[in-house]
Protein backbone atom coordinates (compact mmCIF):
# COMPACT_ATOMS: atom_id res chain seq x y z
CA UNK A 1 0.00 0.00 0.00
CA UNK A 2 1.54 3.29 -0.87
CA UNK A 3 2.03 5.79 1.85
CA UNK A 4 -0.39 8.47 0.87
CA UNK A 5 -3.83 8.61 1.53
CA UNK A 6 -4.77 11.18 -1.36
CA UNK A 7 -3.15 12.62 -4.47
CA UNK A 8 -3.28 15.37 -6.78
CA UNK A 9 -5.83 15.61 -10.02
CA UNK A 10 -6.82 17.68 -12.51
CA UNK A 11 -10.22 17.65 -13.96
CA UNK A 12 -10.92 16.64 -17.13
CA UNK A 13 -14.71 17.02 -17.67
CA UNK A 14 -17.79 14.91 -17.30
CA UNK A 15 -18.48 11.48 -19.66
CA UNK A 16 -20.65 8.38 -19.40
CA UNK A 17 -19.69 4.33 -19.42
CA UNK A 18 -21.58 1.89 -18.75
CA UNK A 19 -22.04 -1.38 -16.49
CA UNK A 20 -21.60 -4.79 -17.56
CA UNK A 21 -25.56 -4.72 -17.57
CA UNK A 22 -25.84 -1.93 -19.98
CA UNK A 23 -26.62 1.11 -17.22
CA UNK A 24 -25.08 4.28 -18.07
CA UNK A 25 -22.93 5.93 -15.70
CA UNK A 26 -22.30 9.63 -15.33
CA UNK A 27 -18.53 9.97 -14.29
CA UNK A 28 -15.95 12.66 -14.27
CA UNK A 29 -12.70 12.40 -15.59
CA UNK A 30 -9.87 13.73 -13.38
CA UNK A 31 -5.64 13.69 -14.71
CA UNK A 32 -3.68 11.82 -11.85
CA UNK A 33 -0.47 11.83 -13.11
CA UNK A 34 2.28 10.50 -10.84
CA UNK A 35 2.82 13.22 -7.81
CA UNK A 36 6.57 13.98 -6.36
CA UNK A 37 6.58 13.85 -2.83
CA UNK A 38 8.36 17.16 -2.29
CA UNK A 39 8.72 17.54 1.69
CA UNK A 40 7.92 15.41 4.69
CA UNK A 41 6.31 16.88 7.59
CA UNK A 42 6.95 15.11 11.30
CA UNK A 43 5.22 14.74 14.57
CA UNK A 44 8.79 16.16 16.29
CA UNK A 45 9.72 18.92 13.90
CA UNK A 46 5.81 20.22 12.36
CA UNK A 47 3.51 18.85 14.89
CA UNK A 48 1.58 16.36 12.80
CA UNK A 49 2.68 13.87 10.11
CA UNK A 50 1.30 14.50 6.39
CA UNK A 51 3.73 14.64 2.72
CA UNK A 52 3.68 17.96 0.32
CA UNK A 53 3.08 16.62 -2.59
CA UNK A 54 4.07 18.55 -5.82
CA UNK A 55 1.70 18.26 -9.10
CA UNK A 56 1.73 19.48 -13.02
CA UNK A 57 5.66 20.12 -14.31
CA UNK A 58 6.88 23.65 -14.99
CA UNK A 59 9.00 25.76 -16.29
CA UNK A 60 11.88 26.92 -13.49
CA UNK A 61 11.44 30.98 -14.23
CA UNK A 62 8.10 30.73 -13.50
CA UNK A 63 8.21 30.13 -9.75
CA UNK A 64 9.66 32.55 -7.35
CA UNK A 65 13.05 32.02 -6.33
CA UNK A 66 11.63 30.87 -2.60
CA UNK A 67 9.93 27.83 -4.09
CA UNK A 68 12.61 27.14 -6.55
CA UNK A 69 15.13 26.50 -3.58
CA UNK A 70 11.96 24.76 -2.11
CA UNK A 71 11.43 22.18 -4.86
CA UNK A 72 15.42 22.09 -5.42
CA UNK A 73 15.47 20.16 -2.24
CA UNK A 74 13.49 17.41 -3.31
CA UNK A 75 15.78 17.72 -6.57
CA UNK A 76 12.70 16.45 -8.73
CA UNK A 77 11.84 19.40 -10.80
CA UNK A 78 9.82 22.18 -10.79
CA UNK A 79 5.88 21.84 -9.82
CA UNK A 80 2.93 24.12 -9.93
CA UNK A 81 0.89 23.06 -7.00
CA UNK A 82 1.75 21.93 -4.27
CA UNK A 83 -0.51 20.26 -1.86
CA UNK A 84 -0.04 18.48 1.60
CA UNK A 85 -1.98 15.12 2.52
CA UNK A 86 -1.82 12.66 5.50
CA UNK A 87 0.44 9.81 5.65
CA UNK A 88 0.39 6.80 6.88
CA UNK A 89 3.17 5.32 9.41
CA UNK A 90 5.00 3.42 6.91
CA UNK A 91 8.40 5.54 5.29
CA UNK A 92 8.03 7.64 2.48
CA UNK A 93 11.04 9.01 0.84
CA UNK A 94 11.57 12.36 -0.32
CA UNK A 95 11.36 12.43 -4.14
CA UNK A 96 8.88 9.00 -4.17
CA UNK A 97 6.34 9.61 -6.82
CA UNK A 98 3.02 8.46 -5.95
CA UNK A 99 0.40 7.34 -8.87
CA UNK A 100 -3.25 6.78 -9.56
CA UNK A 101 -2.59 3.21 -8.82
CA UNK A 102 -2.83 3.87 -5.05
CA UNK A 103 -7.19 3.78 -5.85
CA UNK A 104 -8.82 1.42 -7.47
CA UNK A 105 -12.43 0.55 -8.65
CA UNK A 106 -14.80 0.24 -5.86
CA UNK A 107 -13.20 2.50 -3.46
CA UNK A 108 -14.70 5.88 -1.84
CA UNK A 109 -13.12 9.17 -1.66
CA UNK A 110 -13.38 12.41 -0.63
CA UNK A 111 -12.56 15.14 -3.53
CA UNK A 112 -11.80 19.04 -2.68
CA UNK A 113 -11.89 21.56 -5.22
CA UNK A 114 -12.78 25.17 -5.95
CA UNK A 115 -16.18 26.21 -7.12
CA UNK A 116 -16.31 27.71 -10.66
CA UNK A 117 -16.68 31.60 -9.51
CA UNK A 118 -20.23 33.19 -11.35
CA UNK A 119 -19.45 36.60 -9.36
CA UNK A 120 -22.02 38.68 -7.87
CA UNK A 121 -25.36 37.53 -8.00
CA UNK A 122 -28.50 38.47 -6.41
CA UNK A 123 -30.50 36.53 -4.07
CA UNK A 124 -32.50 34.59 -6.70
CA UNK A 125 -29.92 33.06 -8.64
CA UNK A 126 -27.59 32.93 -5.85
CA UNK A 127 -30.46 31.16 -3.08
CA UNK A 128 -33.37 30.29 -5.06
CA UNK A 129 -36.02 33.10 -4.08
CA UNK A 130 -38.90 33.19 -5.91
CA UNK A 131 -39.10 36.67 -6.47
CA UNK A 132 -41.93 38.62 -6.80
CA UNK A 133 -45.42 38.84 -9.37
CA UNK A 134 -44.07 39.69 -12.68
CA UNK A 135 -47.53 42.14 -13.78
CA UNK A 136 -46.72 45.53 -14.39
CA UNK A 137 -46.57 48.06 -11.34
CA UNK A 138 -45.74 45.54 -8.83
CA UNK A 139 -42.44 47.10 -8.61
CA UNK A 140 -41.44 43.91 -6.72
CA UNK A 141 -39.73 41.02 -9.21
CA UNK A 142 -36.42 39.95 -8.36
CA UNK A 143 -36.14 41.42 -5.08
CA UNK A 144 -34.92 39.83 -1.49
CA UNK A 145 -37.88 41.61 -0.03
CA UNK A 146 -37.43 43.13 4.15
CA UNK A 147 -34.65 42.10 5.16
CA UNK A 148 -34.91 43.14 9.48
CA UNK A 149 -37.11 45.04 11.64
CA UNK A 150 -36.79 49.19 12.21
CA UNK A 151 -37.29 50.12 16.16
CA UNK A 152 -35.81 46.12 17.43
CA UNK A 153 -33.80 45.28 16.79
CA UNK A 154 -32.85 47.77 14.84
CA UNK A 155 -29.88 45.64 12.74
CA UNK A 156 -29.78 42.86 10.31
CA UNK A 157 -29.26 39.19 11.58
CA UNK A 158 -25.75 37.51 10.86
CA UNK A 159 -26.39 35.02 8.66
CA UNK A 160 -29.20 36.65 6.22
CA UNK A 161 -29.37 35.95 2.73
CA UNK A 162 -28.55 38.52 0.17
CA UNK A 163 -27.22 39.15 -2.83
CA UNK A 164 -23.05 38.46 -2.67
CA UNK A 165 -19.95 36.57 -3.84
CA UNK A 166 -21.72 33.26 -5.82
CA UNK A 167 -18.99 30.48 -6.14
CA UNK A 168 -15.53 31.02 -6.19
CA UNK A 169 -14.67 28.94 -2.81
CA UNK A 170 -13.73 25.77 -1.77
CA UNK A 171 -15.94 22.87 -1.78
CA UNK A 172 -15.42 19.11 -0.28
CA UNK A 173 -18.16 16.47 -2.13
CA UNK A 174 -17.75 13.45 0.33
CA UNK A 175 -18.07 9.49 -0.43
CA UNK A 176 -17.99 9.42 -3.86
CA UNK A 177 -16.93 5.92 -5.88
CA UNK A 178 -14.57 5.24 -8.24
CA UNK A 179 -15.51 3.45 -11.22
CA UNK A 180 -12.77 2.35 -12.74
CA UNK A 181 -8.84 3.48 -12.59
CA UNK A 182 -7.04 4.06 -16.35
CA UNK A 183 -3.48 3.22 -15.15
CA UNK A 184 -1.89 3.57 -18.64
CA UNK A 185 -3.23 7.03 -19.02
CA UNK A 186 -3.28 8.38 -15.70
CA UNK A 187 -6.99 8.68 -15.89
CA UNK A 188 -9.23 8.23 -12.64
CA UNK A 189 -13.14 7.83 -13.20
CA UNK A 190 -15.33 9.13 -10.70
CA UNK A 191 -19.32 8.59 -10.75
CA UNK A 192 -21.15 11.79 -10.58
CA UNK A 193 -19.77 15.15 -10.33
CA UNK A 194 -16.84 16.94 -8.36
CA UNK A 195 -16.22 21.12 -7.45
CA UNK A 196 -14.39 23.27 -10.27
CA UNK A 197 -14.19 23.88 -13.69
CA UNK A 198 -12.31 22.24 -16.36
CA UNK A 199 -8.59 21.68 -15.78
CA UNK A 200 -8.96 22.36 -12.55
CA UNK A 201 -6.77 21.03 -9.70
CA UNK A 202 -8.61 19.41 -7.15
CA UNK A 203 -7.29 16.97 -4.28
CA UNK A 204 -8.49 13.37 -3.67
CA UNK A 205 -8.16 11.47 -0.58
CA UNK A 206 -9.70 7.99 0.51
CA UNK A 207 -13.54 8.69 2.52
CA UNK A 208 -13.30 7.60 6.18
CA UNK A 209 -17.05 7.67 5.45
CA UNK A 210 -18.83 4.10 5.24
CA UNK A 211 -20.72 3.49 1.94
CA UNK A 212 -24.48 4.25 1.51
Amino acid sequence: MDMSTGLIGKKLGMTQIFSEDGVAVPVTVIEVTPSVVIQKKTLEKDGYEAVQLGFDRVKQGRLTKPLQGHFRAADRGYFRVLREVKAFPEPCEIGQELKVDLFSAGDHVDIIGTTKGKGFAGVIKRHGFGGGRATHGSMFHRAPGSIGASAYPSRVFKGTRLPGQMGGIQKTVQNLTVVAVRTDKNLLLVKGPVPGSRKGYILIKKSNRMAS
